[in-house]
């Protein structure tokens, strides 16, 4: 079963949601009080059903680019799965969908330094769901591209511009690289990344870990979240209502398309 980060108690008839800042520690929920909070938990049925789509729409597109019999290798960056969305996930929703058709060898997820995403949580949700995984630091990332014969690179997007330029992090090495996302984190009012504001994290992320510093005093940081992949490095964006190249995104957006114009040609499955 995959890790909730809302759950439903049936016979206590109680909502509660997971407390993700003691994980991996600790996996604990809290009751959700008042119906301002109920209503979100709610509300957030419908981003489930969209994640779904978009794990399956992404995992087929990735298999329909490779060799019948190929080895699936997934990387992936920071946390994209259920803990980060309502329940499934973006570019972890591609990689649980992978791994239910039986599809997926072998995931590989950085740690993501400074706040450790993928050490804490990515890697806590894939040991939970009994997927295939192996940790790497962050600076591994070029040497596990050429050693361990990844297939495609799969991250999310806090943002993605018009033009197809996502907000994120890692570069490609040659490798199909893809960008999962909804609908609603694309901005068709952006024309490009270089229009995208990019938060700075605190300071202390990066000078301390668990509350004991382990950088010099008084040095220097700069902590940006994110950075801007542009979209001549991004194989394919996909959505909860395709798989479109960058440069067909924002026609695909306005015009609504309600399939991967290639789904009828997946018959290997």
């Amino acid at each position: 079963m995959t890790l909730q980060a809302i759950q439903w108690e049936k016979q206590e008839g109680r909502l509660q949601i997971l407390d993700q800042k003691l994980l991996p520690d600790v996996t604990q929920y809290s009751e959700i009080k008042g119906v301002g909070d109920g209503w979100k938990a709610i509300n957030s049925m419908q981003d489930v059903a969209d994640n779904i789509a978009i794990g399956d729409l992404g995992a087929h597109d990735i298999l329909y680019n490779v060799p019948k019999d190929s080895v699936i290798r997934i990387l992936t960056h920071c946390n994209t799965g259920s803990l980060a969305t309502a329940g499934y996930g973006t570019a972890l929703g591609v990689i649980r969908s992978l791994h239910k058709m039986g599809k997926l060898e072998r995931v590989y997820c950085t740690e993501t330094r400074p706040y450790n995403q993928g050490a804490r949580l990515t890697a806590y949700e894939l040991v939970h769901d009994k997927i295939p995984a192996t940790l790497i630091c962050d600076d591994m990332v070029a040497a596990a591209l050429r050693k361990k014969q990844i297939t495609a690179v799969v991250v999310g997007a806090d943002r993605v511009a018009a033009n197809g330029d996502t907000a994120n992090k890692i570069g490609t090495y040659q490798i199909p690289f893809y960008v999962a996302a909804p609908r609603t984190s694309i901005d068709l009012t952006m024309p490009s990344g270089d229009d995208m504001v990019i938060e700075e994290r605190p300071v202390r992320e990066m000078t301390h870990i668990n509350g004991r510093r382990v950088a010099a005093k008084d040095i220097d940081c700069w902590n940006p979240a994110f950075d801007v992949t542009p979209a001549s490095l991004i194989t394919g964006i996909i959505t909860d209502i395709g798989v479109f190249k960058p440069e067909d995104l924002k026609v695909a957006i306005e015009e609504h398309e309600p399939v991967c114009p290639r789904l009828h040609e997946w018959t290997y499955l």
